[in-house]
């Protein structure tokens, strides 16, 4: 092993433990979070390590962390939370696929793409597989680091550019990038950058989009994406707001 990568390896390890004094608490119960999730949906993770607060810090973003679902439980009467399963990019593990019971009692958001048939959703998962074993891109790791030393007075503008600096290798990804990299497998719209052509006739002005690479997304893109629906678990469970289950002050007295 290099130098260089005993080092980035090191300091990943560094950042993979959780923050000082920080807790990320569930605004919904792991059972509605199991019931709710379908293969295909994308898990926005607060996440509690050192380096979800640098990248929540560089983004402006609650979210720290993306991972793509690809087996649910969905439908089942008695669903098992080891059967459904994550694929994720780990600063120390790389790609891996590990169970939701993981991010089950953090803080998420579940982002579910539109319109895609079981066929498509299968290319998207199938993709996202064959990056298993791929590492973790370090070269984010390093710029990463910098941010836990010293908190820069860095203009918001720039930070999410900060965020983008990885080393480009193709077996090398952060979490974002690797899920992003699966819809664009199929060509689908995450945040596509707007393009105007002009066709000359008075009035008549075309739109069309352009993909952007998926090393510029961050996992907020997946949250603030047009294109994919915002899933509440809660309220997907017959929610009825005359039947919660305040506290009763009174009775205490």
């Amino acid at each position: 092993m290099n130098p260089l990568s005993w080092l980035g390896e090191r300091i990943a390890l560094y950042l993979q433990k959780p923050s000082g004094g920080y807790r990320s608490r569930s605004t919904c119960s792991p059972d509605a979070l199991l019931h709710t999730i379908k293969k295909g949906d994308v898990l926005l993770v607060d996440g509690v390590s050192r380096v979800s607060q640098a990248i929540k810090y560089l983004t402006q973003s609650t979210w720290s962390h993306a991972a793509l679902c690809i087996a649910d439980q969905y439908g089942c009467e008695t669903p098992d939370m080891a059967k459904v399963l994550l694929l994720e990019a780990d600063v120390v593990e790389g790609v891996r696929i590990i169970p939701l019971s993981e991010y089950a009692n953090q803080d998420t958001r579940i982002c579910r793409p539109v319109g895609l048939q079981s066929d498509d959703i299968d290319v998207v998962v199938e993709h996202a597989k064959s990056q298993l074993g791929h590492q973790y891109d370090t070269k984010n790791v390093f710029d990463l680091a910098r941010y836990l030393i010293q908190t820069p007075p860095v203009p918001v503008r720039w930070r999410r550019n900060m965020l983008s600096l990885g080393s480009g290798d193709p077996t090398r990804a952060i979490c974002s990038s690797l899920v992003a990299q699966a819809f664009h497998r199929i060509k689908y719209p995450i945040l596509p950058e707007a393009m105007c052509a002009d066709l000359e006739a008075p009035g008549k002005i075309e739109v069309f989009f352009q993909v952007r690479h998926h090393t510029l997304f961050v996992p907020r893109d997946f949250d603030i994406s047009p294109y994919f629906q915002i899933i509440k678990p809660s309220l997907e469970r017959e929610f009825n707001p005359f039947k919660f289950a305040w506290h009763d002050e009174e009775s205490d007295v």
